[in-house]
């Protein structure tokens, strides 16, 4: 297509040239120029060749005046991409104070210099002078400003400074001034400080700068969601919070779990209950059944039969198992408490379950034994060994060997565990 469109071209241009050429044979004009006793007599074709020819030369001529200028501008631009190539090398291998001399040359440079500027701050900070990098952030100019406050208070967040980071970007936001870099940052000191309202905010700007994927971005509005409805102060603001989640963020385990836990510490248990046991009849969280376990004393009874009821779903949940253990115990059941805190133990060893059994054994009298436990739950959440339960009167110690549960397939026939 391109071909026949230059060959059209030309053949109008053709066509053109050839018409012209018989216009301008009949007549091509005359042109008689005089200057005091110097009289110029051409045709109109010839002066128009020769002042095409002129400026031809003209621009040659500035063209070769120009050359010198032109090449020592390309030298230096050179070097400054050399500098900054250089720089941001040394910055990546950790040289920051070669990283420094070689930023600060490149600064020099128009063309390089808020770029530079930035990143020296950025080493000058790691290498541990907050003045030079404070210097090199006020040098950066006005194309620079935002990325420079986003550097400020990535600065102050690093140093734990929160508060004042989340005050330096809210003077952003309300001028409508940040970066995407800046946001991020707000929402992550917002977090910081418990300021979830800033923090919700804050979403729909970075949203709109796709700067982050559509995964990340809903991982970090779960987490947004989750920090505000947690930190609801009354019951209106956890259901306006709630109501106002799209129907996809309200089926994440992690949102149900955090307004069921807020919801009935507000004493809305029976809500709490009805949304973790609609999102588990939607598909099984093992997270959900942790929180079922954790809304308190109310409705114990009715939970205890609801969640005894799961054990056809989900029988190796670990979960599952210590949920019920509390429940059960909450209740002063201490056996069935006991029994479905070993099998979870069995399972895999959790904090929960042996701060549940700890419970239980205090429960019971044994102060010894939960103790251990407690000990055990302290233990494994710092990644430590756990130590052997005591034995106790007249169920003996705790077995945590792994428990073996008859599974089958979705055809009704048992299989061997492990087996798909």
């Amino acid at each position: 297509m391109k071909l026949w469109r230059t060959v059209l071209l030309l053949l109008i241009v053709a066509v053109a040239a050839a018409f012209a050429w018989h216009w301008l044979a009949a007549d091509p004009g005359y042109l008689q120029l005089r200057i005091r006793q110097t009289t110029i007599e051409t045709s109109v074709v010839v002066a128009v060749a020769f002042l095409l020819l002129l400026w031809a030369a003209i621009t040659a001529c500035w063209w070769l005046l120009r050359w010198p200028f032109r090449a020592w501008g390309r030298t230096v631009k050179r070097r400054g991409r050399e500098r900054l190539a250089g720089g941001l090398t040394a910055f990546s291998e950790g040289e920051y104070a070669q990283a420094e001399r070689d930023l600060a040359k490149a600064a020099n440079h128009e063309a390089f210099r808020t770029p530079a500027l930035l990143v020296l701050a950025r080493a000058a900070h790691e290498r541990g002078a907050p003045d030079r990098a404070r210097q090199a952030l006020d040098e950066v100019g006005d194309s620079g400003h935002r990325a420079a406050e986003a550097m400020r208070a990535r600065f102050l967040i690093e140093g734990g400074r929160n508060a004042e980071a989340l005050a330096l970007l809210k003077k952003g936001a309300a001028a409508n001034n940040l970066s995407a870099r800046g946001w991020r940052l707000l929402i992550d000191a917002a977090l910081a400080t418990g300021d979830t309202r800033a923090a919700l905010d804050a979403l729909p700007a970075l949203a709109r700068s796709q700067s982050l994927t559509p995964d990340t971005q809903a991982a970090l509005e779960t987490r947004v969601l989750a920090a505000a409805l947690a930190g609801a102060p009354d019951a209106t603001r956890l259901n306006a919070l709630w109501s106002g989640a799209s129907r996809a963020q309200r089926r994440r385990p992690e949102l149900v779990a955090a307004f069921a836990r807020r919801a009935a510490a507000l004493g809305q248990t029976l809500a709490a209950m009805d949304e973790i046991e609609s999102a588990q009849r939607r598909e099984w969280s093992d997270e959900l059944a942790t929180a079922y376990g954790e809304l308190g004393s109310a409705e114990v009874p009715a939970r205890a039969r609801k969640a005894e009821g799961w054990l056809a779903v989900a029988p190796n949940s670990p979960a599952l198992l210590t949920a019920l253990g509390r429940l059960y115990g909450q209740q002063s059941q201490w056996p069935q408490a006991e029994e479905s805190l070993e099998r979870a133990l069995g399972l895999a060893e959790s904090p929960a379950a042996w701060e549940a059994l700890g419970d239980c054994r205090k429960g019971e009298g044994d102060l010894a034994s939960a103790n251990t436990a407690y000990a055990n739950a302290l233990r494994l959440a710092r990644g430590e060994p756990t130590t052997p339960i005591g034995p106790r009167q007249p169920r003996g110690a705790v077995d945590t060997h792994p428990l073996a549960f008859e599974e089958r397939s979705e055809h009704g026939v048992p299989r061997l565990p492990g087996v798909k």
